[in-house]
């Protein structure tokens, strides 16, 4: 029998990608695993310091902060983005007229360049001009120094009760609520289109059964469109998790340089690894190490919600 040559054809076609994939991508990884090992600025290479960087970090209180404030960002992003986008695409899904228009008005924020949304969402958040505050102040309530606060908001929110609790329990500043809004209206439209196709994939049979057995409408959704949207809900939650930690652009443009909001209460983990980096400092060594602690932050986290997979329904 007449052995069959080899055919590299296939491979020519994804040689291109895989190309990309290995210059912009895995070199610069170990190159940034290399580079934290030594004593390396921007001016160029010092001298081998080894895991000294690392230690640097344990140490490190604006690093903690930073991560403190990122893990903020993604306890409120996550959640409430996985919760609005079912709830949208829920609706969208029943809407019978007009579907289009009204899939292109949600994701018009996912196509829409960051610092436009940023600009934009920073004149709204104006203590003294913007529109967040002309509609509090319709409703009776004290102008708010969205992007200038320091002040957790659940600090700020109980103490118009009269409750006093410890600032370490205060929760994100106001200035980093400020940022989730924006980043959840950001990525709203994208996975509420993804949750739509997700629902769109479930048989109408389903629901015919349930209608002839008598379930209500919030009996149906629990047992028969959040078993059937799991798919979806997984992909959606590891995105969205993953994008979440490497939050930046918002951060700079709306209270950026020099340190980061209020106090540093915006400065997130990626804001701070640039910081380090770029900044005065230019110690691109201890960059390196940031983000390779980052990167083992969220590759932990997404190996802990990969474990979640054997509760989704294929």
């Amino acid at each position: 029998m007449k052995k069959k040559k080899f055919d590299f054809g296939p491979y020519l076609y994804i040689l291109p990608a895989l190309v990309i994939i290995f210059v912009f991508r895995l070199v610069p990884i170990l190159l940034s695993f290399v580079v934290s090992f030594f004593d390396w600025s921007i001016v160029g290479v010092g001298k081998f310091i080894g895991l000294s960087n690392y230690a640097k970090l344990i140490y490190d209180a604006e690093f903690w902060q930073s991560l403190l404030n990122t893990f903020y960002l993604v306890i409120f992003v996550v959640p409430i983005s996985l919760i609005l986008s079912l709830l949208f695409a829920t609706l969208l899904n029943n809407i019978k007229k007009l579907k289009s228009f009204f899939r292109s008005i949600y994701f018009i924020p996912t196509v829409t360049s960051m610092v436009a949304i940023s600009i934009v969402w920073k004149l709204i958040f104006n203590q003294q001009t913007g529109l967040a505050n002309f509609f509090l102040a319709k409703i009776g309530i004290d102008p708010l120094g969205w992007l200038a606060e320091s002040r957790g908001i659940f600090l700020l929110l109980l103490q118009n009760f009269g409750i006093e609790i410890p600032h370490y329990l205060g929760g994100p500043s106001l200035a980093l609520f400020s940022i989730i809004i924006v980043t959840i209206w950001k990525g709203l439209g994208y996975n509420t289109i993804i949750y739509l196709a997700g629902l769109q994939n479930i048989p109408h049979v389903y629901y015919e059964a349930a209608d002839i057995d008598g379930a209500g409408k919030i009996k149906q959704f629990f047992k028969i469109t959040w078993p059937l949207v799991s798919p979806t809900t997984f992909y959606v939650l590891m995105m969205t998790t993953i994008v979440t930690f490497q939050v930046f652009s918002q951060i700079y443009l709306m209270t950026g340089p020099p340190v980061g909001g209020p106090l540093g209460t915006t400065k997130v983990i990626v804001y701070y690894l640039y910081d380090k980096g770029f900044g005065e400092s230019n110690d691109l060594s201890y960059a390196s190490a940031i983000a390779l602690v980052l990167f083992a932050i969220i590759l932990t986290l997404t190996l802990f919600q990969k474990r979640l997979e054997k509760k989704v329904h294929y």
